[in-house]
């Protein structure tokens, strides 16, 4: 089977790798985000604000540093809007202190500006060009993908969009002010753009947790049990994905074990092992 190495993408500065990681994304200008705080979260209880540290890799090797005043998310996403400022979003939102400000805003200055709700179970939260937030639900909260302003104003639902199986949003990709995704139960390939009807290939890879789209290509990373490195091509049809062929997406000095994040970007797909202090990268292009 043939094996692709991840390339080596961003890395957490030594400086600030004695801090817990609570969550890391690279945005839609390909700058790698960590958001850091002095100790991991603690399970059960109420959780009380606390102030966190971004650190933020630019690709032309620049290195920016942005303290956050009063976060509130035990499980956060996070992203960066277009003009600077950060988003960060509990993943739950059934607790008294998340349920009406799930969602934070903070300007440059790490100020928190406005905060809203999204809805419960949010298994994916990414930005897109035009400053707008997408987020991609789990099961427990089996809404769909949506699409809403930086000030809380739902601007696209998947409701009525007809997506076959649409009850966890296993794999989202957002590139552009275009999405793509691959939800689970029927793992249909679904493309989204604000101004055209949703387009939905048929799919017979299931379980994939990242998605990669290049012209008539794509690319599929993860799957169940042992596929957790599996890398499947693709080509599209009028109405569904050809398989083409089936390898592994590694890291460089073997497979990639334990806990990951990833994050799908048009052609690229960013991998996360655990420590999470290293972003790599695979690009559908190359």
């Amino acid at each position: 089977m043939q094996k692709t190495d991840l390339v080596p993408y961003a890395h957490l500065p030594r400086a600030h790798r004695d801090r817990h990681v609570l969550t890391s994304t690279v945005d839609v200008f390909g700058t790698a985000h960590w958001l850091l705080a002095e100790r991991p979260p603690q399970p059960g209880g109420d959780i009380r604000p606390f102030d966190a540290l971004v650190v933020s890799a630019h690709p032309d090797g620049n290195v920016e540093l942005t303290e956050l005043s009063a976060v509130r998310a035990r499980w956060p996403h996070l992203d960066r809007l277009p003009d600077g400022r950060f988003v960060v979003a509990a993943a739950r939102a059934r607790r008294y202190e998340t349920a009406n400000n799930q969602v934070q805003v903070f300007d440059a200055l790490g100020r928190e500006t406005s905060s809203f709700s999204v809805g419960d179970a949010i298994e994916r939260l990414l930005v897109d060009e035009a400053g707008h937030v997408w987020v991609g639900h789990f099961d427990e909260n089996p809404v769909g993908i949506r699409r809403w302003s930086a000030t809380g104003r739902l601007v696209w639902t998947s409701d009525g969009a007809r997506i076959p199986g649409l009850f966890d949003c296993y794999a989202l990709n957002v590139s552009g002010t275009a999405a793509w995704a691959c939800p689970y139960t029927d793992f249909p390939l679904v493309e989204i753009r604000p101004d055209r009807p949703v387009r939905v290939w048929a799919n017979r890879i299931r379980g994939a947790c990242a998605v990669a789209v290049h012209g008539g290509r794509v690319a599929f990373y993860g799957g169940y049990g042992k596929e957790g490195n599996r890398l499947a091509h693709g080509e599209l049809t009028e109405t569904s994905v050809r398989p083409t062929d089936v390898g592994l997406l590694t890291l460089p000095e073997g497979p990639v074990s334990g806990r990951r994040r990833v994050v799908a970007r048009g052609s690229r797909i960013y991998v996360q092992p655990e420590p999470f202090t290293m972003w790599g990268v695979f690009d559908l292009s190359d």
